[in-house]
């Protein structure tokens, strides 16, 4: 299968149940909170805790995890730098899909280069999309590694591993940077539900 060829016989089917009436319906918007940060920031904690809550105020919400999403739809793809934006070009595509879905997406990714995160933001639009820096120094990181990555990375057992033998561009202007090297889990949270709640994604709170 050639996955140049594009076929010029597809449109975009435009469906009666829509986005706005599913946000009637939920009593809130559908956003993107794009979790972006080095392995062991706490990405995956910080996403699923803060979905725990937004559970808890009745929100629609689905968390996308860089693990978890490697097993099925981006299995196919290694770690070169080629194979990472692919990654994210799917990710945002489906993220979009679950945005017109009426649900909040989070999406938990060390997503290491700028341009793949601004090219996910120009996809779902600005409005939608919502980075937040998981803000923790290496060394951290490092301590955190359970799995022992870190450590396989400095001794070249692991290729093209983030902030080690791969760059990773920290956003620049980011809409929230959580001190998640410091702060306890519980405040990381409350900082993106105040944020939520004063960009009016929903009302509601516990």
């Amino acid at each position: 299968m050639n996955n140049s060829i594009k076929s010029t016989n597809t449109v975009w089917h435009h469906a009666t149940v829509t986005r706005e009436r599913r946000a009637t319906l939920n009593q809130h918007r559908s956003v993107l909170l794009w979790f972006t940060g080095l392995s062991g920031a706490g990405k995956s904690t910080l996403a699923h805790a803060l979905e725990e809550s937004l559970y808890q105020e009745a929100c629609r919400t689905f968390v996308l995890d860089g693990d978890n999403v490697r097993h099925g739809l981006c299995n196919d793809l290694g770690f070169s730098d080629a194979d990472r934006i692919e990654n994210i070009r799917r990710i945002a595509e489906v993220s979009k899909l679950f945005i017109e879905a009426g649900v909040i997406t989070l999406t938990a990714f060390i997503s290491p280069f700028r341009a793949d995160r601004q090219k996910a933001r120009d996809l779902v639009g600005s409005e939608n999309f919502i980075e937040i820096f998981c803000q923790c120094d290496l060394d951290i990181c490092e301590q955190r590694d359970v799995k022992g990555l870190y450590k396989r990375a400095r001794q070249g057992e692991i290729k093209n591993f983030t902030g080690i033998s791969s760059p990773y561009e920290a956003p620049e202007q980011p809409e929230l940077s959580i001190d998640t090297g410091h702060l306890p889990l519980e405040d990381c949270v409350q900082k993106i539900l105040d944020y939520l709640h004063e960009r009016g994604i929903h009302s509601r709170k516990t």
